[in-house]
């Protein structure tokens, strides 16, 4: 068996009041009708990125939804997630070939892969390429297999997607962040577009006394006396980090006092992420008006909370992006966001709403300033904002589109009863 994540319970009734009351009732409709379905969720990491965080909301309340799910954790070394990481760059356009070494490496570690998954499962999701051999490789297993794919594949590299795109033939339907997204001659008929979503009700997103967020941010050295702006991602050059700190030092020629935090994560699945920390530390060496922090370093879940909720901008400056949940999450709190025009970035961000999106350093460094120069402008472009995640981008909202698409490859191909019984999930109405 493939390494299990370990997931407390939540409750899905928690949601009411939080978002539309239709949305949180038709979630309600639909898992009544999926009830003591088994769903198994499949990635590469626990922590360190986008897909983690949704999976860790997502499963315990699908579970209390009454849907019996699991997330489980394909295996591989370094080489294999050096090779996993050359391909998911180069799914998103990145040159260079992909050589019959590295495809051997991701071949053997699927193959053992395949061989560790269980057949007891109504659906199988896979997230992202990582895992993407794996219904070819292991057999259908009875199950109705979906492939999710998070990242921008628009415009693949020919090489990698030539090598890819046979695997995705086993897959019963597809899904993307965005219609764009998906690259040319794919091979699944059957394609659901499903943004992503936050959790409100996360540690990373929950809201925070403002004097706790603070002590927070001054415990780790920040300096809440001077103006703060921030970038919150993985350490990846598709976020630009670099072209962050150029931005950031043009604004600080206006604004003598600025900070800049770049707050990172590593992954397991991600060894580029270490190479482009050691870039951003090489650019910051000697300035202390920037701070660099990692979830290596005790910086998680509650200090980012403290970031995107205290700092006066967000910055996500993305050159591709699928999704870029941290735009969402900033909004949440009402914080105004400069960021790249990229992926589903403009989803989040409608004209006047949320803050300005910008396609080059130097719009970056102007947005920035602006902001920081015109305080009320951007209280009401982060109020804007928020209200806009909260109709289209929180959980709940997540949960209904999928179990939309769950629901209907169920009626293609009717759930087999297993002799299951649960009680009714604490969301329902009386």
């Amino acid at each position: 068996m493939l390494d299990l994540v370990d997931l407390g319970k939540r409750s899905f009734s928690a949601y009411r009041g939080i978002v539309p009351d239709e949305q949180f009732e038709e979630v309600l409709v639909l898992a009544e009708r999926m009830r003591g379905a088994r769903c198994l969720h499949l990635n590469a990491t626990p922590y360190g990125g986008g897909v983690s965080e949704l999976l860790r909301s997502m499963v315990p309340l699908l579970n209390d939804l009454g849907l019996v799910t699991e997330w489980q954790i394909i295996r591989g070394d370094q080489s294999f997630f050096q090779v996993t990481k050359r391909l998911h760059n180069a799914l998103q356009g990145a040159p260079g070939g992909f050589s019959e070494p590295e495809k051997a490496t991701y071949l053997a570690h699927s193959r053992n892969n395949a061989s560790n998954l269980s057949s007891d499962y109504d659906f199988i999701i896979v997230h992202d390429p990582q895992p993407a051999a794996l219904p070819m490789l292991a057999g259908r297993k009875g199950a109705r297999w979906i492939w999710r794919c998070h990242i921008d594949t628009a415009h693949p590299n020919p090489e990698a997607w030539d090598f890819l795109r046979p695997f995705l033939t086993a897959y019963d339907a597809a899904v993307f962040t965005l219609p764009d997204f998906i690259p040319p001659r794919f091979p699944i008929s059957r394609v659901a577009i499903l943004p992503p979503a936050i959790d409100p009700l996360s540690p990373k997103n929950l809201r925070l006394p403002e004097e706790l967020a603070r002590q927070v941010l001054e415990w780790i050295g920040v300096r809440l006396s001077r103006p703060l702006v921030t970038q919150i991602s993985r350490f990846d050059p598709w976020k630009d980090p670099l072209g962050v700190i150029t931005a950031y030092r043009r604004v600080r020629a206006h604004i003598p006092n600025l900070q800049l935090a770049m707050v990172g994560s590593l992954a397991l699945d991600d060894p580029e992420g270490w190479d482009v920390y050691r870039q951003i530390r090489d650019a910051t060496a000697g300035d202390n008006r920037i701070h660099v922090f990692t979830n290596l370093v005790g910086v998680g879940n509650i200090e980012v909370n403290a970031f995107q909720s205290l700092s006066d901008v967000v910055i996500q400056k993305s050159i591709r992006e699928g999704f870029g949940l941290v735009v969402s999450e900033a909004l949440w709190k009402g914080t105004p966001v400069v960021a790249g025009r990229a992926g589903g970035i403009p989803l989040q961000m409608p004209e006047d709403t949320g803050g300005f999106l910008v396609d080059s350093i130097e719009e970056c460094a102007e947005a920035v300033l602006h902001l920081l120069r015109n305080p009320e402008e951007a209280h009401c472009l982060g109020e804007r904002g928020r209200e806009h995640v909260r109709r289209q981008f929180l959980m709940p909202r997540l949960l209904l589109d999928s179990l939309r698409l769950l629901d209907s490859l169920a009626h293609e191909k009717p759930i087999e009863p297993r002799g299951l019984v649960l009680a009714s999930h604490p969301g329902a109405s009386p």
